[in-house]
């Protein structure tokens, strides 16, 4: 019997996408995981791999057409007959691509939410927090659980109205992608079958099944030269992989089923090695929870927290840094922000110094392009940027995130003060929007706010330059007329990439920015 191919959720929001190539023709008969077809979304070029082994019945888009994700893609016989998983509507075959089944207990109105596709390759999560319980009655789009992933915090809705009926993850456990997150009891009766498309991922293969065992190193050898219908099976993550490292991934021997090629294989391939074995990983790092040793208490470092131990190394490793410390006078600034904070407050706008401090950046940064520029990975190229987007490091709950106020140089004080509030409130909720976190071309690090005058800032690669912020303190200084007096001194570490920063240009920069924050109204003359 012939059945439907759903398109499955491709990942960040995406509804729609180009049909760019079909890999097959009506009639072919194809297998499990063997790719069907190209698509472009607004962000990259997808493959799209069967589910099931069996005959293409009908193709039912053609070359460059707009297809809609949770809708029929193409129609296919099943190997088998009448595929046992879907005994009725056409759109069934995806409750069949479900790697657990749709009914649960037994009941007809009771399937599983499979957690769908949370984007950028991301194949597993930390289940942080239930926003529901066992017997709950939920409504559609409801909020039902946090999951962190290595990027930040996401929320997961329901598909449908109905009652919770079992949860299977407890708090801390690892969740997998494409692997049922909850049963519910769906309202109004019968399994709907819109529940279909989360169940349908784009690369359900890579993320709903752990990597099996790698082959012994001779037989992996034998398979170098291995490729699958002409094409490597691997998602769209894997293969941007594989040509940002220069490897040809058709001759990697995968580990996974039907040899699907996962990340560690890539890597491992290209440090002249054998595909990672799973198994072989520290029980401590694939427990959900941590591994308590004697007194030793051994934890995994995983989502945000892992995310920032890579980067922060490739930066180090990478970009050769140095430091340029300063301080700066900020009397007249702290006397004119509390003149200020008063009168705004009344509109609900909170004025803190950073507003302050991005503006009188973003006024120094036209006079020095150069520290708001970035170099490519062989440092041939450098790119100066016209646009101001300062990040701001936030200590959140998940972790260190970095949100940035994008073209600081065309907005007032008050309006970087809303933008900061919403950023800096985003990041401690562990929420920020994906597209507050890309395109920053320079970092402020307040690290004052928490203690601390002098520090050694790692640059937040590709950028050039980072600014780390000391305590505010009253110091005695001597005026104009050599007497002493208190004033509020704050400390400023600068880390450069000396690849194109020299000394004098950050301490010609750091003046000129040092000297719109010790006299606003200098700041206040430049702006425009």
């Amino acid at each position: 019997m012939s059945i439907d191919f759903i398109l499955p959720d491709i990942g960040e929001g995406i509804v729609e996408c180009e049909l760019v190539e079909w890999l097959v023709n009506e009639g072919d008969i194809i297998e499990e995981d063997q790719p069907v077809a190209d698509v472009m979304t607004d962000k990259a070029l997808v493959q799209i791999p069967a589910m099931h082994a069996g005959k293409v019945d009908k193709l039912y888009y053609s070359k460059g057409d707009i297809a809609k994700v949770h809708a029929p893609l193409f129609a296919m016989t099943p190997e088998g007959g009448a595929g046992e998983a879907a005994p009725a509507a056409s759109s069934e075959p995806v409750q069949e691509a479900a790697p657990a089944p749709v009914a649960a207990n037994g009941a007809s109105n009771v399937e599983d939410f499979i957690l769908p596709d949370i984007g950028e390759g991301i194949v597993e999560c930390e289940l942080v927090e239930w926003l529901v319980a066992e017997g709950d009655v939920i409504e559609e789009d409801q909020a039902v659980a946090d999951v962190m992933t290595d990027k930040a915090l996401v929320q997961i809705p329901a598909m449908h109205a109905g009652k919770v009926v079992k949860l299977y993850y407890n708090k801390g456990d690892i969740a997998k992608v494409h692997s049922p997150l909850f049963a519910i009891e769906v309202a109004g009766g019968a399994a709907q079958p819109a529940a279909a498309p989360v169940a349908a991922p784009a690369q359900a293969p890579a993320a709903a099944q752990t990597p099996a065992p790698v082959q012994a190193a001779a037989a992996g050898n034998g398979e170098a030269k291995k490729t699958v219908n002409g094409k490597a099976i691997a998602s769209p993550a894997v293969r941007r992989i594989a040509r940002e490292l220069n490897v040809n991934i058709h001759e990697i021997p995968g580990s996974g089923k039907k040899g699907r090629v996962y990340k560690d294989d890539v890597i491992a391939f290209k440090e002249g090695g054998a595909a990672p074995a799973p198994a072989g990983k520290s029980a401590a790092v694939t427990s959900p929870a941590a591994a308590v040793e004697g007194s030793v208490k051994v934890e995994p470092i995983r989502g945000i927290k892992a995310a920032m131990a890579k980067a922060m190394t490739e930066s180090v490793s990478t970009i050769p840094h140095f430091t340029y410390c300063e301080e700066i006078d900020m009397t007249n600034l702290i006397k004119l922000r509390g003149e200020l904070k008063e009168v705004y407050a009344k509109q609900d706008i909170k004025l803190t110094m950073m507003p302050f401090f991005m503006k009188a950046m973003s006024l120094a940064l036209k006079q020095f392009p150069v520290i708001n520029s970035q170099v490519n990975a062989d440092c041939t190229e450098i790119s100066y940027f016209s646009d101001h987007n300062i990040g701001m490091a936030v200590d959140s709950k998940v972790g260190l995130l970095v949100p940035n106020v994008k073209q600081v140089q065309t907005k007032s004080i008050l309006d970087l003060a809303k933008d900061i509030s919403r950023l800096t409130q985003d990041a401690r909720d562990g929420r920020v929007a994906g597209d507050d976190l890309k395109g920053g071309t320079i970092t402020i690090s307040n690290i004052g706010a928490i203690g601390g005058t002098v520090a050694t800032p790692i640059i937040n690669k590709p950028e050039a330059a980072i600014v780390a912020l000391g305590k505010v303190q009253n110091l005695p200084r001597f005026n104009d007329k050599g007497e002493v007096e208190a004033r509020a001194i704050m400390q400023v570490s600068w880390s450069g990439d000396h690849r194109v920063i020299d000394g004098g240009s950050i301490a010609r920069f750091n003046n000129l920015w040092k000297s719109f924050l010790e006299e606003p109204t200098n700041m206040l003359v430049h702006m425009s």
